[in-house]
């Protein structure tokens, strides 16, 4: 058929957008013991991020990243560019931990400690403080934009959110920039520029992120909302409603009664406040869907309910779909938490944590780098001595100034010629140029293994060997 030929339009056909169209979401204040476990944990986690960098600790800032001297300081540690197997097992101790808790008790990460979901809770309760609970918003919003009423509350809304948005970008620069100076500097505008882009990039993205955006980071963004699921099975606690109770719903009074006694009535009355307290607008009477973040709201709101009308709680709760399905007691189901998965997970979570707090715990506080001089590689001095020159890097990784000595063995008549001793300030570093003899004849032309040993004087038991080359012409 020749394109002139089809018909301009279809009768009854209606265009459909590949995308759907964002509906605004007001979510309902909720109070209950799913509320309170989340709001203490939004206590828990900003107090310990916006106070972490004010923190003293031996004279200095007890968190800092400093990046540009290439140190990262954590309390009484201190960590090093050659210390970057502890990141290492810092992200397998993190991955492992959400995978253990997601196989137990679902997106518990998502619902109570994840950032989006606390700065988003943080965002929600400035906005209601300022321009009412849910029903109050909807009308504010359904005003024009010219109202002076509606301007002054959004426009005193979005200040505190900016407000609160450039001390979070504040407070992040702090972990990397000592914070006493960041803040000095940032009185006399002279911080530099690396600092001024990083306080508005990490504001502007709090800001957008929780105030703007907010569910949308979490059902469009965060690829665990898509993989959550590889990590569900059928005894994994998830936020579930109780079909068989609830259905058919909707039904109030005396007409329940009658009917409930016939079970031809359920327990839920249709009121949409599981769906209006969401953060995502999802009814999870339709079943688990990715865009619930396991946050309870709306446990707490139909128990209130079921509170008012007499009702049992637990219409809608945290349950597993063995459970729901062969009906089993709170014992059983918690009982079925010990399967294969979360003792394995468990197993080698336990494992690495042990060994890396071992591995903390027996730390030397010294490191040594040996580096050969390429442009002196083998002479022979006054005496007949066989030299050959190094580079020792020395890293006291102690906050306590220390004295080290040196010293080398591997053959005989090996010796270090000069000083063998170096001072070093607490979390100093230094290069220090070595000379090795050894008599001629001593040891066959070749190369031959020596080992040095660079030991803190005073202090027993820190000291670190390592292995070099010796090279006999």
């Amino acid at each position: 058929m020749k394109l002139d030929d089809a018909p301009a339009t279809l009768e009854g056909s209606a265009e459909q957008s590949l995308y759907e169209v964002r509906k605004k979401i007001y979510p309902r204040a909720v109070g209950g013991w799913f509320a309170a476990w989340r709001w203490a944990l939004v206590w828990l986690t900003q107090i310990v991020f916006y106070g972490g960098p004010w923190l003293v600790w031996n004279d200095r800032q007890a968190v800092l990243f400093d990046i540009a001297h290439r140190k990262f300081y954590i309390f009484g540690l201190v960590f090093w560019p050659q210390d970057i197997i502890y990141l290492t097992v810092l992200l397998i101790i993190s991955a492992l931990s959400l995978f253990l808790f997601t196989a137990v008790a679902g997106r518990l990460w998502c619902g109570y400690a994840c950032p989006q979901t606390v700065y988003t809770e943080i965002f929600l309760w400035i906005e209601r403080k300022i321009e009412g609970d849910r029903n109050a918003r909807i009308r504010l919003d359904a005003e024009k934009n010219t109202s002076l009423r509606k301007i002054g509350l959004k426009g005193s809304k979005h200040a505190v959110w900016v407000a609160l948005s450039l001390w979070t970008g504040f407070t992040f620069v702090g972990y990397f920039t000592p914070v006493r100076e960041l803040l000095s500097n940032t009185l006399s505008f002279s911080f530099g520029p690396w600092e001024t882009f990083w306080i508005l990039f990490y504001g502007f993205a709090t800001y957008g992120n929780a105030g703007w955006m907010r569910e949308q980071v979490c059902k469009y963004m965060c690829p665990y909302a898509r993989f959550q699921s590889a990590m569900f099975d059928k005894d994994t606690l998830i936020i579930t409603y109780d079909r068989e109770r609830g259905e058919p719903r909707g039904i109030k009074g005396k007409k329940y009664i009658e009917l409930k006694a016939l079970k031809q009535a359920g327990d839920c009355v249709d009121c949409e406040i599981c769906v209006q307290v969401c953060p995502t607008g999802i009814d999870i009477r339709e079943g688990l869907q990715y865009e619930c973040i396991g946050c309870a709201a709306c446990i707490d709101g139909c128990n209130q309910v079921m509170d008012k009308l007499g009702r049992p709680r637990g219409l809608i709760r945290y349950s597993t779909t063995n459970a729901m399905e062969k009906k089993f007691t709170r014992r059983e189901m918690l009982k079925r938490s010990y399967r294969p998965r979360v003792l394995v997970y468990t197993s080698i979570l336990g494992a690495i944590v042990i060994a890396a707090a071992a591995t903390l715990y027996l730390r030397v506080p010294l490191k040594v780098d040996v580096i050969r001089d390429r442009a002196a590689i083998s002479r022979e001095v006054e005496g007949g001595l066989i030299e050959n020159l190094y580079q020792l890097q020395i890293i006291n990784v102690d906050e306590r100034a220390r004295a080290y000595s040196i010293s080398v063995s591997g053959l005989p008549t090996i010796h270090v010629w000069g000083e063998g001793t170096v001072g070093l300030p607490g979390t100093g570093t230094v290069m220090v140029p070595v000379k090795v003899r050894v008599e001629a004849g001593s040891a066959k032309p070749g190369t031959h293994r020596i080992e040095f040993k660079v030991s803190a004087i005073g202090a027993e038991g820190v000291s670190v060997t390592e292995d070099a080359v010796f090279i006999v012409r």
